[in-house]
């Protein structure tokens, strides 16, 4: 773990907030595996050898996966809570579609996601919450919790505290489905001290201070090596539109 705190240049004293902005601006949200035909494993020393060693990245199973294991060594309860994300004409996604994090019974802790909070939820607020990337709101659902952005519904969290093999058969059906939306073309993004940078096989977003610029790409697996130093093998490129993902980015 004090390799993961490397990892994210921060130390056993920072506080949560303070990880979870570190965590944020260092581990890119990524689905490079997926359109790598590589098998993503939900174990600890698989993630840890993925994101630490290797300086990857990876989508809401292994980085929120991963960083529960950093809090919880550093004297964090956490548990781990399944969503689903509202998709397009808010539909909710299936059951254990994504991850997110309960911290010390009282914050909401995402750290992927992509464009979402850049600090912790207050669990128990039901007012707006502000946060460098929006304005945040909790709303009880019956037995269930939605989360807003900028009053916009983002997914509806369960209260019910799950384990990491839970989200095995969803995160494969997230690998391996067409109708998965990390199926539509590989992406990497990363928030910055600005704003955000994100790379897909077409494009090379970047904002800064509010404004919003995108280059076309000519080379994808150059783009992706020079902003995020991944190596992503040309052979494994295909054509395919990438609209899906920019738009929850």
């Amino acid at each position: 773990m004090d390799a993961y705190l490397q990892r994210i240049g921060a130390s056993r004293t920072s506080s949560l907030a303070e990880l979870q902005e570190r965590h944020l601006l260092s581990v890119p949200f990524e689905n490079l595996d997926i359109h790598m035909g590589t098998r993503i494993v939900l174990e600890i020393p698989w993630l840890h050898e993925k994101i630490v060693e290797r300086r990857r990245g990876g989508f809401c199973y292994e980085v929120n996966g991963l960083f529960a294991e950093l809090l919880r060594d550093l004297g964090h309860e956490v548990a781990l809570l399944a969503a689903r994300a509202y998709g397009a004409e808010q539909r909710l996604g299936p059951p254990f579609d994504h991850l997110v994090l309960l911290v010390d019974g009282a914050w909401l802790v995402d750290v992927g996601f992509g464009a979402f909070s850049l600090h912790p939820l207050s669990w128990t607020s039901r007012d707006d919450q502000e946060d460098p990337a929006g304005v945040f709101r909790l709303r009880d659902n019956g037995d269930d919790v939605d989360v807003f952005q900028d009053g916009a519904p983002v997914y509806r969290v369960e209260r019910r505290p799950r384990e990491l093999a839970e989200f095995v058969p969803t995160c494969w059906w997230h690998q391996t489905s067409p109708e998965s939306h990390f199926r539509k073309g590989p992406m990497a993004t990363r928030a910055t001290p600005g704003g955000r940078i994100t790379v897909t096989d077409r494009k090379v977003v970047v904002t800064e201070n509010g404004r919003k610029t995108s280059t076309d790409v000519e080379d994808p697996a150059a783009a992706f090596r020079e902003h995020f130093a991944i190596e992503f093998p040309r052979s494994h490129f295909r054509q395919s539109s990438a609209s899906g993902v920019l738009r929850q980015l």
